[in-house]
């Protein structure tokens, strides 16, 4: 017989993942396990990432192939969601249409030119980023590589909390909305915080303040893009998690290429 918290780690890196996991039970039980598991399948990502972007600069390769190297694995081991969802998020917000024509239009497969633009930028600032750090120490580029990577799933648990409504009856969002206790994610976001900076601490002093200090802004920011949607969806879909995941990953790679 599978353990419950077997069924939630299988959940998390099943539907937040490409890697081979089957997702057995989608009650929501096992979605409330999968969404407070969500920052390890970060640390998965990240860390294979990571180890992209040092193999390239061990080839010899510079910091800017390793930064790209840096962003574009997520995006693989994840299908690419997380970024069409920012992308659709970004042309739902963008139409300024009432909440049913713009969850309409996010649900539509192209990508229009608010989509566009968005993905263009987020993607050169996370790129940017990554280079300026993997430029000064190889050591920092990994840690914020997947520092950045957990930040994106720890904005997913926190955003999956009771009391964010799903803007649809259907889909991913709809799923995951609302099963995370409030307590049980500010506990998983408290311990994920306090981790980052245990790893930061490896690097030297500072760096045990600049890594919280980055979680927490880009916590902050994606908990600005939530509240947004919200009132402007009516609540969360499958396209604002993925949005929500790439503005934490971004701003916590701003944040720690800063000084």
């Amino acid at each position: 017989m599978t353990p419950p918290h077997s069924h939630g780690l299988r959940f998390a890196f099943g539907t937040l993942s490409v890697l081979p996991v089957k997702v057995s039970r989608w009650d929501r039980e096992t979605a409330r396990g999968g969404m407070l598991c969500a920052p390890l399948v970060g640390v998965v990502v990240g860390c294979g990432a990571a180890f992209v972007a040092l193999v390239l600069l061990a080839l010899g390769t510079g910091p800017l192939l390793a930064a790209v190297a840096g962003a574009a694995v997520p995006a693989v081991l994840t299908r690419g969601l997380h970024l069409d969802g920012l992308a659709d998020t970004a042309d739902g917000l963008g139409s300024g249409k009432p909440a049913e024509d713009a969850l309409r239009i996010m649900k539509q497969s192209d990508i229009g030119p608010f989509g566009v633009i968005t993905l263009l930028f987020v993607l050169l600032a996370q790129v940017a980023a990554l280079a300026e750090l993997y430029d000064g120490s190889w050591a920092r580029g990994a840690l914020a590589t997947v520092v950045s990577a957990v930040a994106a799933r720890l904005a997913l648990t926190l955003a999956a909390r009771t009391g964010v409504p799903a803007a649809r009856p259907e889909g991913l969002g709809a799923a995951v909305a609302g099963v995370v206790p409030v307590r049980g994610a500010l506990a998983v976001a408290l311990a994920v915080t306090g981790v980052a900076a245990a790893a930061g601490a490896l690097l030297g002093t500072a760096d045990v303040a600049r890594t919280a200090l980055a979680l927490l802004v880009a916590l902050l920011a994606a908990e600005l893009l939530l509240r947004h949607c919200v009132r402007r969806f009516g609540g969360v879909t499958g396209d604002v998690f993925g949005g929500l995941a790439e503005t934490a990953a971004t701003t916590a790679l701003v944040v720690l290429s800063l000084g």
